[in-house]
C-alpha cells in the first residue's frame, strides 16, 4: 500500500473518530431540576402534539443537508417565552444526537426549549420534557410563579455523600442520593425560593410563598 493511501486511510479514521466523538458529547448533559430547566428555557409551554414529519432545514459545511423532526403543536398555555402562538418545535432525527421522541396522538406535555434567531422552538433530550399527566400538581403551580421567583437561587444536585452547599443561595438537591431517581420528592414537590435575608431554601406550599418566609413550610 503506497503512502498516499495510508495517509488517506489516516485521515478517515481520524474523521471518522471525530464525528463519533461529536456524536458522543452532544447530547452529555446533567439532569435538571425542574425550576432548573424553567429558568434555563427560552420557552416552556404546554402543549398537545397533533403532527409528525421530517424536514429539511439547510445544509452543513459539506453541503450535507440537514434534517430535523417537526412536531406540530396546539400550544395550549405558554409558562414563559415570546409573544406569539408556538404552533411547531423541531428535535434532531435520532436520539444519539439529543432528539425527541415523542407521541403524536393527541398526547399533551409540559417542554421546555430553545428559542433560536429566526423564531422556531428546538427541544432536545437534555430539556426538561414531561407528560402532561406526569406533571405534579406543584409543578403545576409552580410554573406560574413559584420557579420564576427562585430563578436566582442555584440548584446544586447531590450525586454522592458527602456533599454539601458552597454558598447560602444554594438549595441541596438531594433526589439522587435518597431515592435513586431524578424524579424524586423535591423534583415533584418542591421549589427553591429566595428568602427574606436573600438566601435560598426549598419551599413547599399551596399558596405562593411569603416574602418573609424564613424556612420550608407544608401545607
Amino acid at each position: 500500500m503506497t503512502w498516499t493511501a495510508n495517509s488517506c486511510l489516516v485521515t478517515l479514521a481520524i474523521l471518522f473518530l471525530w464525528r463519533v466523538e461529536e456524536i458522543a458529547e452532544a447530547c452529555s448533559c446533567s439532569p435538571a431540576h425542574p425550576q432548573q430547566a424553567f429558568c434555563n428555557s427560552d420557552v416552556v409551554i404546554r402543549a398537545r402534539l397533533v403532527g409528525e414529519q421530517e424536514v429539511e432545514v439547510g445544509n452543513d459545511i459539506y453541503g450535507n443537508p440537514i434534517k430535523r423532526i417537526k412536531y406540530d403543536i396546539k400550544q395550549i398555555k405558554m409558562f414563559k417565552g415570546p409573544n406569539q402562538v408556538i404552533d411547531a418545535i423541531y428535535t434532531a432525527p435520532s436520539s444519539a444526537v439529543c432528539g425527541v421522541t415523542l407521541q403524536t396522538n393527541g398526547k399533551e406535555y409540559l417542554i421546555t426549549g430553545k428559542l433560536e434567531a429566526d423564531g422556531t422552538v428546538h427541544i432536545t433530550l437534555c430539556d426538561f420534557i414531561e407528560p402532561w399527566e406526569a406533571t405534579s400538581e406543584t409543578q403545576k403551580r409552580s410554573l406560574t410563579q413559584r420557579y420564576e421567583m427562585g430563578c436566582d437561587c442555584k440548584i446544586t444536585r447531590c450525586t454522592s455523600i458527602p456533599c454539601m452547599i458552597s454558598s447560602p443561595k444554594e438549595c441541596l438537591w438531594l433526589d439522587w442520593v435518597l431515592e435513586k431517581t431524578v424524579s424524586g420528592e423535591q423534583a415533584k414537590h418542591f421549589a427553591c425560593i429566595k428568602r427574606s435575608d436573600d438566601s435560598c431554601a426549598w419551599y413547599r406550599g399551596a399558596a405562593p410563598p411569603k416574602k418573609d418566609f424564613l424556612d420550608i413550610e407544608d401545607p
